[in-house]
């Protein structure tokens, strides 16, 4: 068996030289939004230091011929960097650099040769068709008009949301931010490329790499430094009471390595950088095993911060007062972490036991008892009130950078300067990384007033701060539980909405006003169109009623434009007080000023997004003319179908049947069969697809 290995950058992963095919018994695509944001953000963060490679783990592959190789780990890495590039070459202007990266994704062929464009990557058989259509080649506007009736496969799904997320996220980036790290992808970002003849070998070298031959934790390695100056005695007693404090955290290296990071930044007050291991080992740890005290850091340092990481885990399971458990249940709300050493220290610095292993701050469980209960007192708090107003301005600033997208790298900066400040002894309102200042108040109201449909994540969060602000306390949540529109989607044959304006349903579509908490799942009432029924079936079950915004909606028969209004005003008003942003320095109510009137800085600009662009939009833009007439063919099945634009911005198949969207057009015609609508209708008069002009409209609405 002939096995090589070499290191390569993706630009020269990306070419001729690869051909990859994922075959048939692996698994599906099943990277989820978070998973591919990290990358996104990861791979932001790193580009800013241009010249430092980042490191993006192996390719195991069995070679098929010269240049074909089978797929046997990396299949989820390769998928989500074609999305991430395919992105980006749809969001480019520069004519070359869309060039090149389309080269990227897929080989160029060469008409006078007869030579047919080839894709770099070709899925499993379902997904290989979808994902050469609508990512590789230049066609992800069809991706925004799709739903999922459209999808065939969760691979597929998976792939869409994942689209939109990045997509979502990009659009936000300054030109030459895109460019910067589209030149850090592709010639910084590298890959291991390991390569046999043989599928078994590849299967134990994929063994070897991902089981046998882990490589060493931070804490591994730490622990082995520490302890390596203790007598024998010392030794044996510290590095089972290391292990006793470290193995709570779990095995997954990632949360691991995010412990340290974090108890680095609190002890060193600086972020860590890609050399943790070596900055905690030379910052941290040299001094005192230099001073022969490394058992002072392992009992007065490692443990009580490592009890902390397990309180801001499981919160709901310990002793601490309500309140306090409350504020970090709020905190865990949030997809970004540089809340954590903030809160890490709060607690260390509330709790003089919390490293005591026999003072443990979590609920006893009845097996244990015999063992005497520990109680709040013998913890031994310490100003608790100044914790809590730690941990309220800490959620504060916490959910107005997630609101204004605050990247990884400045709020890992305002988490060392709260530290710093804390440190110092500073009042909490005097700590620079826990002020929110009059233009971040005055910009979260904006964002508050504007479009979400872009982070259901973030809508499900901001209405759960509305609603416990209204209770008066903390809400117990239903496990699953959903921010669903009270509009449906289409409200053409909506007797309920018959006289709502097309731009009126458009306007508050996306807000905030037309949002409730439902508990089950996001897609509960699609089938309803009426606002009575899909009332009815919002409070249906008990666990929804418990959300007061929610409860609300029983007192209405009716949904209007006043309605909605009056939501959006209260939700909104709702927010800005649990964040207590609600007036500025000179005690002006921001939220009884016209909008218009607050500054609208770059955070609350119209940025290019995967919202769908509508028939309407495109109509408004003077790119479809009602009355024009297009065509969708399939020469090699015989088959033809026409469409007609219409006045209310529609399309009208020719036994008289109209559709919101060309995609649901085109699966009427073809009697339910799934395809994007966008790639397949044609102008009659010029054969120009749709999925181009709506790519005009997306960009005239920038």
């Amino acid at each position: 068996m002939a096995i090589s290995a070499k290191e390569l950058p993706l630009g020269r992963v990306f070419t001729p030289d690869y051909r990859f095919t994922i075959p048939s018994f692996q698994r599906a695509y099943i990277w989820k939004p978070e998973n591919i944001l990290q990358l996104v953000s990861d791979l932001k963060d790193a580009s800013k230091s241009p010249h430092t490679p980042y490191f993006l783990g192996s390719l195991i592959l069995v070679r098929k011929d010269d240049s074909q190789y089978d797929v046997i780990d990396g299949q989820q890495r390769l998928v989500s960097l074609s999305i991430i590039i395919a992105v980006l070459r749809d969001l480019e202007q520069d004519a070359d650099l869309m060039r090149q990266l389309d080269a990227l994704l897929v080989e160029p062929g060469d008409k006078l040769r007869g030579i047919a464009n080839e894709p770099r990557l070709t899925l499993r058989e379902r997904d290989a068709a979808f994902f050469r259509e609508h990512v590789q080649e230049d066609n992800l506007e069809s991706v925004f008009d799709m739903d999922n009736d459209d999808l065939a496969t969760a691979a597929q799904r998976n792939m869409v949301n994942n689209i939109r997320k990045v997509y979502d996220e990009i659009s936000t980036w300054s030109t030459s931010t895109r460019q910067q790290f589209a030149q850090y992808l592709v010639n910084q970002v590298t890959l291991v490329i390991v390569t046999t003849d043989d599928l078994d070998g590849a299967h134990r070298i994929f063994d070897v790499m991902n089981m046998r031959g882990l490589p060493l934790t931070p804490s591994d390695v730490f622990k082995a430094r520490a302890t390596s100056g203790l007598s024998d005695a010392e030794l044996e007693m510290y590095t089972a009471r290391w292990d006793d404090i470290i193995d709570p955290i779990g095995d997954d290296p990632r949360d691991s390595e995010e412990f340290f990071a974090y108890l680095y930044l609190i002890l060193a007050h600086q972020p860590d950088t890609d050399k943790l291991i070596e900055d905690f080992l030379a910052n941290v740890l040299k001094p005192y095993v230099s001073n022969g005290t490394v058992p002072t850091f392992i009992n007065t340092v490692l443990a009580p911060y490592a009890m902390a990481w397990q309180i801001l885990t499981r919160p709901s399971e310990t002793i601490l007062p309500d309140e306090v458990r409350y504020r970090l249940e709020n905190l865990n709300d949030y997809r970004n972490h540089e809340w954590k050493p903030v809160a890490m220290w709060a607690l260390v610095n509330s709790y003089r036991q919390l490293g005591n292993p026999d003072c443990s701050p979590f609920v006893q469980r009845a097996s244990r008892a015999s063992k005497s209960s520990v109680t709040l007192a013998s913890l031994e708090p310490h100003d608790e009130r100044r914790l809590l107003e730690i941990l309220s301005a800490l959620e504060r600033v916490t959910g107005i950078r997630t609101l204004l997208r605050t990247d990884a790298i400045d709020r890992r900066g305002y988490a060392n300067a709260a530290i710093r400040d804390l440190d110092k002894g500073y009042l909490v309102e005097r700590s620079n990384g826990l002020k929110i200042s009059d233009d971040d108040r005055e910009n979260a109201i904006v964002r508050l007033h504007g479009e979400m449909q872009t982070d259901s994540a973030l809508v499900r969060l901001l209405l759960l701060r509305a609603n416990e602000q209204k209770a008066g306390g903390h809400l117990d949540r239903p496990r699953r539980f959903s921010a669903l529109p009270i509009m449906p989607l289409d409200i053409e044959r909506s007797q309920s909405f018959a006289d709502w304006s097309p731009e009126q349903h458009d306007f508050w579509l996306y807000r905030l006003g037309n949002m409730a908490l439902v508990q089950g799942q996001d897609n509960q009432l699609d089938k309803f169109s009426e606002f009575p029924a899909r009332r009815d079936a919002m409070l249906l079950r008990p666990n929804s009623r418990r959300f007061p915004l929610t409860n609300e909606l029983k007192d209405f028969n009716a949904c209007t434009p006043t309605l909605l209004e009056k939501r959006q005003e209260e939700t909104i008003r709702l927010i800005v007080e649990y964040w207590g942003i609600r007036y500025d320095r000179n005690h002006n109510d921001l939220t009884a000023q016209n909008i218009e009137a607050l500054p609208q800085s770059s955070v609350s600009h119209t940025t290019r997004s995967s919202k769908r662009v509508t028939i309407r939009q495109v109509i408004q833009a003077g790119l479809l003319v009602p009355g024009e007439r297009l065509v969708w063919e399939r020469p090699r099945k015989g088959e033809r179908w026409y469409a007609t634009v219409t006045e209310n911005g529609r399309f009208r198949l020719d036994d008289g049947s109209e559709y919101p969207t060309p995609t649901a057009a085109a699966r009427a015609a073809a009697g339910g069969r799934r395809s994007g609508g966008l790639e397949v209708w044609k102008r009659t008069s010029n054969g120009e697809k749709l999925s181009d002009i709506w790519k005009q409209c997306r960009l005239q609405t920038r």
